[in-house]
């Protein structure tokens, strides 16, 4: 049915390319291309010899030519853009210019201050309607699934959404006093940044970390859970008419928060530039370097993910609840796919983003965020390729915050 170019090499990308290799009939051919070559082909030694065809590149996403370059050779229908989040942009400048679809799972970040909003991207909005292209942004898990789940409970179990709740618990471990199971740049630059949340109209913004309440996930039990801002309140808070308020949650244990709290208080988790020994180094980029790679803590994590929403509103003059979530075994994806449940979880709902615009059903010119497109096949989806999703119709609910 079609090629896609798979930028990046790391844990997520990694799911991405298993779960092509699983749906040969869409993805005929793959190309994966990072910065180290090695990497990609490691991933195609582990996967060739199946009907799916794979090349691999090398490839610097930061330099829009070597992209254009790469694009034009192989000639892709969809590129997958599961590199560093500040690579967005010079991806999708290179798609413009070769007229080629593009999904990512992370929002465009500049690189000196983190920001965690669409605007940038956003911005390229009539450029993409102008080529004929499609743009699906945060086609991951949070966001992403989480923006499927509120469209999917939209469409099916209410006249208006007024609050929705999402809750992300990571019930794993890995064994490490610390370490983190995404990107540590990324990873660290979110939880230390304000949390933040909309309600009634306009944004509330909270202390890091300082709103934290315990909820009791199915199949990993009470968790602390803690106010975050996270990307997906942005674009949901716009396209959810009649929203009244939205949060984010995620789970983190005392013993990570003490590290965190440490690493802070010594300036470990800067972004500034310090001068060592006649150079300059980013404290985080440091950090980064010397804890353990997110895509080693595959083989070593137990236990179990559950990410969902919470959504509370109104279905024939009545008020309702409803509770979307997934939950996911890091062992069981390992055993898959050779990642663990958090690059699973964010890896898959990449290949479905990219499987249906390559099939003609999520595909219209423009920039576009998961919750504008009709959920139904998405769902369907998730329940095939490893995701399946469960529903509650009386759950918990969260305490109000003030």
């Amino acid at each position: 049915m079609g090629k896609a170019l798979i930028i990046g090499a790391g844990g997520v990308a990694s799911v991405v390319v298993h779960k092509c290799c699983q749906n040969p009939d869409v993805f005929e051919e793959i190309c994966i291309a990072s910065r180290t070559k090695e990497k990609c082909d490691a991933l195609k030694a582990k996967l060739d010899g199946g009907r799916t065809k794979i090349q691999t590149a090398q490839l610097d996403a930061d330099n829009t030519d070597e992209v254009i370059a790469l694009i034009r050779s192989f000639q892709p229908d969809v590129v997958i853009n599961v590199a560093l989040p500040y690579q967005d942009l010079s991806i999708m400048d290179a798609c413009l210019a070769t007229k080629v679809h593009y999904v990512d799972t992370a929002n465009y970040e500049p690189l000196d201050t983190p920001k965690f909003e669409y605007k940038w991207q956003w911005a390229y909005r009539e450029k993409f309607e102008q080529a004929g292209i499609t743009a699906l942004l945060g086609s991951g898990f949070d966001p992403g699934v989480t923006g499927v789940f509120t469209a999917y409970a939209q469409k099916h179990h209410f006249d208006e959404i007024h609050t929705i709740d999402i809750l992300d618990a990571n019930g794993g471990d890995h064994g490490y006093p610390f370490a983190t199971n995404f990107n540590p740049e990324i990873n660290i630059r979110e939880i230390t940044a304000n949390g933040r949340y909309y309600e009634n109209g306009e944004w509330i913004e909270t202390p890091p970390l300082s709103i934290k309440q315990s909820y009791d996930f199915d199949q990993i039990g009470p968790k602390n859970i803690y106010l975050l801002y996270h990307e997906e309140l942005e674009s949901l808070a716009v396209n959810i008419k009649g929203l009244k308020r939205i949060r984010f949650w995620m789970t983190f244990s005392d013993n990570y928060l003490t590290h965190l709290k440490v690493l802070e208080n010594v300036g470990m988790t800067s972004i500034e530039p310090i001068e060592f020994e006649g150079k300059e180094v980013i404290p985080l980029h440091f950090l980064k370097a010397i804890l353990p790679d997110p895509a080693s803590l595959g083989p070593l994590t137990k236990g179990k993910t559950n990410i969902g929403c919470i959504i509370r509103g109104v279905k024939d003059g009545k008020e309702k609840t409803y509770y979307v979530y997934n939950v996911c075994d890091h062992q069981e994806a390992y055993a898959e796919v050779g990642s663990q449940a958090i690059s699973y979880t964010t890896g898959v709902p990449a290949m479905i983003g990219a499987m249906l615009i390559l099939q003609g059903v999520w595909k219209k010119p423009g920039v576009y965020n998961v919750e504008e497109f009709d959920p139904d096949p998405f769902m369907d989806a998730l329940n095939k390729h490893g995701l399946p999703w469960q529903e509650d119709l009386s759950p918990v609910l969260l305490d109000e915050v003030k």
